[in-house]
C-alpha cells in the first residue's frame, strides 16, 4: 500500500469550533484547539524531560525525593506531537492491515487499547510522562503492566509512585478499576494535574467529533460518528476520577 502524503495543517482556517452550551471557562485555563492537538509548538524544558515549566518543576522535586529513597524516575516518553502521534498510529495500522491481514475496524479497536488517535493524546499537552524505575534493568518494552506488578522489576516504583506521586501533582491516568473503560491499564503514565485538568475541561469544550472527522491520516476514514463518541466517552473521559 502506497503511503500517502498530505499538506500539513498549521493555520486555524477551516477548523470549526463549538463551544459546548453553559461552560465556562477562565481565561488561563482557554487553550487552542491546535495547542490542545498538538499542532503548534509550545514552551519545553528540561533536557530529555520536555515538559511545560510548572509540570518540569514538579517532576525535578519528585525525582529528586525519589532519588533519596533508591528511585530513579526515568521518562521513557513525555511531549508528542501531533505528526508524531500520526506516525505511530499509521505506523500501527499498516501493521495490522496489510501484514498482520486484520480488517480495518479490528486494527483500530486493537490499536486503541493502548494508543491514541492523533489529535487526541494527553501527551500532546507538555504535562504527562511515561516513567520506569531507570535503576531496574529488564528485557524486551519496559511499558508492560505485569512489570509494575508484585515481583516485576518496577515493583517498588510502582509502590514508591502510588505513595508519594500525588503530592507533586502527578497522577496516575489509566487506573486498574475494574469499571474502568477505553485505554488498558497503564501503571507507567502519569499526568500533571494542575495544568492537565484545565486542558482537559478547555478539550471538552470543543467539537472534538467534527475536528477529528477532518483529519485524513490512514485508517480516519474509517471512523464513524458513533465510533467517535464512544471514544471520546470511553477513551479521553474515563480515566482516574482526580483528573476530571
Amino acid at each position: 500500500m502506497q503511503r500517502r502524503s498530505f499538506i500539513k495543517k498549521s493555520g486555524t482556517a477551516g477548523i470549526a469550533l463549538s463551544i459546548m452550551p453553559n461552560l465556562v471557562l477562565s481565561q488561563e485555563s482557554t487553550y487552542s484547539i491546535l495547542e490542545l492537538m498538538g499542532k503548534v509548538d509550545i514552551d519545553l524544558f528540561g533536557e530529555g524531560i520536555n515538559l511545560r515549566e510548572e509540570a518540569h518543576d514538579a517532576f525535578v522535586k519528585m525525582k529528586k525525593a525519589a532519588y533519596m529513597d533508591g528511585i530513579d524516575l526515568k521518562i521513557v516518553s513525555s511531549y508528542r506531537n501531533f505528526y508524531r502521534q500520526e506516525a505511530i498510529f499509521e505506523r500501527k495500522y499498516l501493521n495490522y492491515t496489510e501484514e498482520k491481514g486484520m480488517e480495518p475496524l479490528a486494527a483500530i479497536d486493537k490499536i486503541i487499547e493502548y494508543s491514541t488517535i492523533p489529535g487526541t493524546s494527553r501527551h500532546h499537552w507538555g504535562t504527562d510522562i511515561d516513567i520506569i524505575d531507570g535503576y531496574r534493568k529488564t528485557k524486551g518494552d519496559v511499558l508492560v503492566p505485569e512489570k509494575f506488578e508484585t515481583g516485576g522489576p518496577f515493583e517498588d516504583f510502582k509502590k514508591w509512585m502510588d505513595e508519594n506521586a500525588n503530592d507533586y501533582g502527578y497522577y496516575l491516568v489509566y487506573t486498574d478499576s475494574p469499571k474502568r473503560r477505553g485505554f488498558k491499564y497503564e501503571p507507567w503514565h502519569y499526568s500533571y494535574a494542575p495544568i492537565s485538568k484545565p486542558m482537559l475541561e478547555s478539550f471538552r469544550g470543543k467539537n472534538i467529533v467534527q475536528l477529528l472527522q477532518k483529519e485524513e491520516f490512514l485508517g480516519a476514514e474509517h471512523f464513524t460518528i458513533g465510533f467517535l463518541k464512544n471514544y471520546i466517552q470511553n477513551n479521553i473521559l474515563d480515566i482516574n476520577r482526580a483528573l476530571l
